[in-house]
């Protein structure tokens, strides 16, 4: 039986090869990023793993690749900023707002799948020295860090938790065991150290998580500042997500959900997310978000409501719940540039 998802977005099939778990590139510090110099028709990444941004002379450009001239801005986030299910470079968010919302200045794609606000901060950290003067960071994201932030407490660190970090610990308990010496105590039990979460074990504290979440999300913004320089304008963007925005979705939309839904190995969506996916918790994390940004001069925006408000009833805007077609892409990039007075 053909899945809708084959037929609607034919190209997350080749996002699922990008993704490969065999291929996986695992970074020091960051614990993960893209696959690098990745070459294919829908997805391109340079020898870094950054995704490339086309402008509006089909010129390309990435932080580890072609860099251009100063000034030049810079969009970071998780997967949805990074341009996730959109069928070339050419659609994701920098492409859009380099080509057509906001060309006065080359946009730089610094999103990483599966990232948390903590990666985010530090893929900037570890390669801005590539970069010339930038005028303009603009900080895509939310919806990861609430997702992680259910993970359990002994996970969260002094940092917080990140996506696969059950896979790390569970190497770390590997390591720990091989360097540990052997007892020689008769019938001595060895240590038992838990490394994978459990469902039983998510956080049910839901205002707990977005306080936790925003917390974080704020500690970050200082070293942002810091290293972006005085002179960089920054601006965060509460990203858009389709549960947030409204309860009837566009023929393909639910299509696609409840088919992922029904494959999915793992839950349901409602099962796994559904309770950060209330607009009430949308709009406690902006609120906390917002409160925040004004002590440090850090620019606020949630287009959540924005984006809502100029969507049609059967604007077919997201490939899945989080992620944006080459259609929401394009209304995406063009509210961000009005709400930001990008030019």
């Amino acid at each position: 039986m053909a899945l809708h998802r084959d037929e609607l977005t034919p190209q997350m099939r080749e996002y699922d090869r990008f993704e490969d778990p065999s291929q996986r590139n695992y970074q020091p510090y960051l614990m993960y990023f893209h696959r690098a110099n990745y070459s294919s028709p829908t997805v391109n990444t340079d020898r870094s793993g950054f995704r490339i941004s086309v402008g509006p002379n089909g010129e390309q450009a990435s932080a580890s690749g072609n860099v251009p001239p100063g000034p030049v801005r810079v969009l970071t986030g998780s997967s949805t900023a990074m341009g996730f299910g959109t069928t070339s470079d050419a659609h994701t968010l920098t492409s859009r707002l380099w080509s057509r919302y906001a060309p006065s200045a080359p946009w730089l794609n610094f999103a990483g799948r599966c990232y948390n606000s903590t990666q985010e901060m530090l893929l900037f950290t570890l390669y801005r020295h590539q970069l010339p003067e930038i005028d303009e960071v603009v900080l895509f994201s939310g919806l990861n860090d609430l997702t992680v932030g259910r993970l359990p407490e002994w996970q969260q660190g002094d940092n917080g938790a990140f996506f696969f970090c059950g896979e790390y610990f569970e190497q770390m308990d590997d390591l720990r065991k091989r360097n540990r010496k052997s007892s020689k105590i008769f019938g001595r039990r060895s240590e038992q150290t838990q490394t994978i979460a459990t469902h039983d074990e998510v956080q049910r504290d839901i205002s707990k998580v977005v306080d936790a979440a925003a917390e974080l999300t704020l500690r970050h913004l200082d070293t942002w500042r810091r290293v972006a320089g005085p002179q960089t304008r920054i601006s965060y963007v509460f990203q858009p997500m389709s549960l947030w925005m409204r309860n009837v979705h566009a023929p393909e939309e639910q299509l696609l959900f409840d088919e992922i839904d029904r494959i999915s190995k793992m839950g349901t969506w409602e099962e796994l997310y559904g309770d950060i996916s209330t607009k009430e918790v949308s709009r406690a994390f902006a609120d906390a978000v917002r409160v925040g940004c004004e002590k440090k001069d850090v620019r606020f925006f949630d287009l959540n409501p924005v984006v809502a408000e100029a969507m049609g009833e059967k604007d077919w805007i997201f490939v899945d719940r989080a992620h944006y077609t080459d259609k929401g892409n394009d209304l995406v990039a063009r509210i961000l540039a009005e709400e930001l007075g990008l030019s």
